[in-house]
């Protein structure tokens, strides 16, 4: 078993480069299932969900070539739809574009229903909607979900009831293709979408309005390959942000897009925090005392759901007591009782998260509960002094490349180690 240990309480100081994005990475891996030909992707994050990704990918037959470390060659020329592994695509949650893919290109689709963080119930009733406004018929048995139609996937008006990120990418994936042209209304807007949308373009689909409620796709008979650079990752960079602030210290964070971080860069500077902009950097820098302040999680371009364990991890330090509001998910709150661990003087009622701040936090072993409840936890260990054990890791390294090296060149006393588990003591003696 793999830990994190980090003797906390120093400042982080120094340059960071953010890698690509993996909301981005993952829909444009699946998208190239639509495409008779290769793609080369660039700024491809080097974390466990992409990995997956591409094994899901190769067992339906695509081939897939590493090219150097952020960047590989996809081609989906002679994959096999219906055909990918029920173990393998539960363990991630974007595993379930490859529906819209396979549907989108071949007319039909069987995918085991996805895996991933568990935070609340996380629907995918929208996808459904979806697809069966595109022609298909679908039915959800025996733990897949499968998608049939005669004659592919026909163009027609689709309103969410809800702004989903992941079914607005889904039913533009599958839309790209189909015979006429498919609107998406109450279409989500993150900056994620666009760059697929903007991938799915340069394999030359018809598709506007990414970005807006309002998304047009003129269906195309087919798709060819190109080279595209995912873009960088924006929660990647909010957790550096944020991890800058809780230790009281300056690190500059390159290789963003700072208008994607507009919303938590209000937050921070709200706090007490200075920020810098450049064309493709910020410099966060914070000391002393940093202001408690509210947060409600929102969809994009409100506050995101995925820095809602961070920010609540950097209200520990600040004075008074502050409060976020969970819109998004239900039950994003496992990271609570870790935190609690540490001495946060934290609660929860309802979707509101309190914290009283002010008061050191202090090392204890904790574990990751999710993605972003584990580098929560991180950040609250790096401002308690002395040691804290991390376990449960893997979590951490699905979304954030490299996370350990990264910290330690900003000075962080962070390291991961090996230790035996139970069945491995066992069989030992």
């Amino acid at each position: 078993m793999e830990k994190i240990v980090i003797n906390g309480g120093t400042p982080l100081f120094g340059q960071v480069e953010i890698s690509g994005s993996k909301n981005a990475a993952l829909p444009i891996i699946y998208a190239c299932a639509l495409v008779k030909g290769k793609c080369v992707l660039e700024n491809i994050p080097a974390i466990s969900d992409i990995t997956y990704s591409f094994e899901i990918l190769k067992g339906i037959g695509a081939k897939i070539k590493m090219l150097d470390k952020t960047t590989y060659e996809v081609d989906c020329t002679d994959i096999q739809p219906c055909s990918s592994d029920y173990d393998m695509v539960r363990r991630i949650r974007g595993s379930y574009y490859l529906l819209g893919a396979e549907f989108g290109r071949f007319g039909k689709a069987k995918v085991g229903l996805p895996g991933g963080c568990n935070f609340g119930v996380r629907p995918i009733d929208q996808h459904i909607k979806g697809f069966e406004a595109l022609g298909g018929t679908t039915s959800t048995e025996g733990g897949y979900v499968e998608i049939n139609s005669e004659n592919g996937p026909v163009g027609a008006n689709i309103f969410f009831d809800v702004s989903s990120v992941g079914a607005t990418l889904n039913i533009m994936i599958a839309a790209t293709l189909a015979e006429g042209t498919t609107v998406i209304e109450n279409a989500a807007r993150e900056p994620h979408i666009v760059d697929c949308a903007n991938f799915l373009n340069s394999c030359g689909a018809r598709i506007s309005g990414a970005g807006s409620n309002v998304i047009k796709i003129k269906g195309v008979r087919e798709l060819y390959g190109c080279t595209y650079a995912i873009i960088p990752d924006m929660i990647e960079a909010g957790s550096f942000m944020v991890a800058a602030v809780a230790t009281r210290g300056s690190v500059k964070i390159t290789n963003v897009i700072p208008k994607h971080l507009e919303s938590i860069s209000a937050k921070l500077e709200e706090m007490g925090a200075t920020i810098e902009e450049f064309d493709d950097a910020v410099h966060v820098t914070a000391s002393g005392t940093i202001k408690k302040t509210n947060v409600k999680t929102l969809p994009y371009p409100g506050f995101p759901t995925d820095m809602h364990p961070q920010m609540s991890a950097l209200l520990c330090t600040a004075e008074g007591t502050s409060y976020v509001n969970e819109s998004i998910f239900e039950n994003r709150f496992r990271y609570v009782e870790e935190l609690k661990r540490m001495g946060a003087k934290i609660k929860v009622d309802g979707r509101i998260v309190y914290i009283e701040g002010g008061t050191p936090l202090t090392p204890a072993p904790v574990i990751a509960t999710d993605l972003r409840g584990g580098i929560a936890v991180m950040i609250a260990a790096l401002t308690a002094k002395g040691r804290t054990e991390i376990s449960e890791i893997k979590l951490i390294e699905r979304g954030y490349d490299n996370i350990v090296a990264k910290m330690q060149a900003l000075g962080a006393d962070v390291k991961k180690i090996v230790v035996p588990d139970a069945d491995d003591l066992e069989q030992a003696n």
